[in-house]
């Protein structure tokens, strides 16, 4: 067999982080950056397993036997994820047992962004496996990983969607999300990088009271949409912020580190990591900079 390349497209969350889980309403853009996946024959029974990072160097290096994968032989000893790798791998081939035959593979994966700015190592992977064995990439997800799935949407779709979960069952359109004050929205790392598995767990044990919200953070998604103004959009973005502090009772990562910023402030998936979305009307790289966040990116550098 010749290579197959299969690729996704990674994610940025702009409303609806958390209470997507609970069927809200999230509007939620795939990026310019995601991950590749490159498939060749190898040695029978196994699979040689190599991920590049986006700047070429090695982070996750295996060999993973086809018993090890059709047995789900996921241990303590082993690395985490190996492990990871090991359980998706396994439901993909329960959806289709035909892949794992009597031949083996090499494996490679590239990112085209640094794996610790959280736009989707995971999801993109997730998608990949699923194109490759030809399977569901949410029920994949939902068996393997877990979560709200708008991440594999944004891996499949090529312009902003609004996503929700209906019943359980992911639903989800394209929009038109092209503010005329799109020069204004910037986003910044963190330099940390959240684990999305962990904050949705902690985000469970207290999602009773996110169900009042709802319907108010599904207002604000249908709103930005329609916003024509940066006033309108710094107002939405600021009200989501105060409904999603109440519910995770959480401060704001304006009141935590940035108190003293002169534009708007959003926190985008789970809370205290990854990136955040600032609007405005100077560009704030210098403040985020003298603060030590070097990553300060304008929207159509991400968005696409």
């Amino acid at each position: 067999m010749a290579s197959q390349t299969f690729y996704s497209n990674g994610k940025l969350l702009l409303t609806g982080e958390y209470v997507v889980l609970d069927g809200a309403e999230a509007l939620a853009v795939p990026t310019r950056f995601g991950q590749n996946l490159t498939i060749k024959h190898g040695v029978a029974q196994e699979l040689k397993w190599t991920s590049f990072d986006a700047d070429k160097s090695i982070w996750f290096q295996d060999i993973l036997t086809f018993s090890e994968i059709k047995n789900k032989d996921v241990s303590e000893k082993n690395d985490a994820v190996k492990n990871t790798l090991i359980e998706i791998l396994h439901q993909a081939s329960l959806q289709n047992p035909t892949i794992l035959n009597e031949h083996g593979y090499e494996i490679e994966t590239h990112l085209t962004f640094p794996r610790n700015w959280g736009l989707g190592t995971s999801s993109t992977l997730i998608n990949n496996i699923a194109q490759w064995f030809q399977v569901d990439a949410f029920e994949l997800l939902r068996k393997s990983f877990g979560g709200s799935g708008y991440d594999i949407a944004c891996a499949q779709s090529n312009s902003p969607i609004i996503y929700q979960l209906e019943n359980e069952i992911p639903n989800f359109k394209t929009v038109s999300f092209n503010p005329t004050f799109m020069d204004q929205i910037y986003f910044v790392y963190l330099n940390q990088k959240q684990s999305s598995k962990s904050a949705i767990t902690t985000y469970l044990t207290q999602r009773h009271k996110s169900l009042s919200v709802c319907s108010k953070i599904n207002t604000i998604t249908q709103e930005v949409v329609q916003c024509t103004s940066p006033e309108a959009f710094a107002q939405l973005m600021e009200y989501h912020e105060i409904l999603m502090s109440e519910v995770l009772e959480t401060t704001t990562i304006k009141e935590q580190l940035f108190l003293d910023f002169k534009g708007v402030i959003k926190s985008l998936g789970a809370w205290g990591g990854d990136f955040i979305m600032v609007l405005s009307k100077d560009d704030p790289k210098k403040y985020f900079t003298e603060k030590g966040y070097a990553v300060v990116l304008k929207y159509d550098e991400v968005a696409l």
